[in-house]
């Protein structure tokens, strides 16, 4: 069935390459097309096109619908393009005249906007509190693990003194910038564009304030071209924040895979959660962040994918937009399971005591010794000149007890005006 069928026998090779993989995707969006069709249900009603007794039995039906697919029993057949055909074709098969008249003022376009729409609005909610799970984490290990002194490295050579408190809530900061990246594009999603219909509205007096509420969305794309030119503007905007985010978690895998290699040896992980090699037995990969790290960049491609699709449209639906649903729910599905695994993970990790007596950390405090003749009355420059002929003599000889105090330094991590940052969320 086809929501567009006038009894035309299609050519079966058209219709695999126009159908694509929709029916796979679909099953994700089969819960939100039925919320939008229990809300179209009710508005039709509301404004008289339904009778009571006709929106009775559609939302009956609607919510057996829901039940199959909660309990796996619900499937989009090889008969049927996408999830919207086989939901109506299941009411008229239920509840005949009265089940056609589901897709009465709304269109294929209409429903798909709306169900991506609840899609990514429900989905953003749930990355969001994984992110700020993951915040958390970090957070506590940062106050944990404060005290641990840690080389800082610039161009990958020996800098300056960090801690492991400084490195964990560093992340944990850079995590709320995205945090506000993915509230941004919530906002952006969470507008109702039900009652375009093909995008350019309907002769039917709908009521759309009605299907706002019912579907708690806090606003309306009011205009109708706007509302239907959303379709693929939503998808950038998820998808970019979603990178965003991605490129965050990529950092940080790949300090985890620096720093547990035996040339830094930073850190280590339980046996449980490396892989080990066929051929060499003292091996102890972290693989796991490996993958993360090379998942997240693919995320990073998929906005350009959708820009690139998208850029040079005109107004109006186009079947390009098509192309653009399988690699959005992608990078959705993919980054809640990434934050699952990263904080499972990170929650395990093992931090090692670092030898600052070996010699390839003798230059590691070089600056704060520059700064503590200036502190003494030095010229900065001055300072510096001498501190620079101590290494080139090799008489240099680090400092003792110097402190970094100011906010946000390894001394003064400033944990309690991050977590600040993110209750403000």
């Amino acid at each position: 069935m086809k929501l567009w069928d006038k009894g035309i026998s299609i050519d079966k090779k058209i219709e695999k390459f126009t159908v694509g993989n929709d029916r796979e995707l679909d099953m994700l969006l089969a819960k939100y097309d039925i919320l939008a069709s229990r809300a179209h249900a009710k508005m039709l009603g509301k404004v008289g096109i339904l009778k009571e007794g006709e929106v009775d039995a559609i939302l009956s039906e609607l919510a057996e619908l829901k039940l199959q697919l909660e309990n796996g029993n619900f499937q989009i057949e090889e008969d049927f393009e996408d999830v919207h055909s086989k939901i109506e074709f299941e009411l008229t098969k239920k509840l005949g005249d009265t089940g056609k008249k589901i897709h009465t003022a709304r269109s294929r376009n209409d429903q798909v906007l709306v169900a991506m729409q609840l899609y990514f609005k429900e989905n953003l909610q749930e990355i969001i509190g994984k992110t700020k799970k993951l915040i958390e984490v970090l957070l506590n290990l940062a106050d944990e693990h404060k005290d641990r002194v840690l080389p800082g490295y610039t161009h990958l050579q020996v800098a300056m003194p960090s801690s492991f408190g400084l490195w964990f809530s560093a992340y944990a900061e850079l995590l709320i910038d995205d945090l506000y990246l993915l509230e941004a594009g919530l906002k952006v999603v969470d507008q109702n564009p039900l009652g375009s219909a093909a995008g350019y509205g309907s002769s039917f007096p709908i009521d759309r304030e009605f299907i706002t509420k019912e579907l708690g969305f806090s606003t309306q794309k009011f205009n109708v071209v706007a509302a239907q030119m959303s379709r693929g503007k939503s998808e950038r905007t998820v998808t970019s924040n979603i990178a965003s985010l991605a490129n965050t978690l990529s950092r940080f895998a790949m300090d985890i895979c620096l720093y547990m290699s035996q040339n830094f040896d930073f850190i280590t992980f339980p046996d449980e959660l490396t892989t080990g090699s066929s051929i060499m037995p003292h091996k102890k990969n972290p693989d796991v962040f490996e993958l993360i790290r090379g998942k997240c960049n693919k995320l990073l491609a998929i906005p350009n994918e959708m820009i690139l699709i998208t850029n040079n449209l005109p107004s109006g639906y186009h079947r390009d937009f098509q192309l653009i649903k399988e690699n959005s729910i992608y990078a959705v599905e993919n980054m809640k399971e990434i934050l699952d695994v990263f904080t499972h993970s990170i929650q395990q990790i093992e931090v090692k005591s670092v030898d600052l007596d070996d010699e390839k950390y003798k230059y590691l405090f070089t600056v704060d010794s520059i700064n503590k003749l200036v502190m003494e009355g030095n010229s900065f420059r001055d300072a510096y000149k001498t501190i620079g002929e101590q290494v080139q003599n090799d008489t240099y000889k680090k400092p003792e007890g110097l402190k970094h105090s100011h906010t946000g330094s390894k001394d003064n991590l400033a944990l309690n005006m991050i977590r600040n940052k993110l209750q403000q969320l």
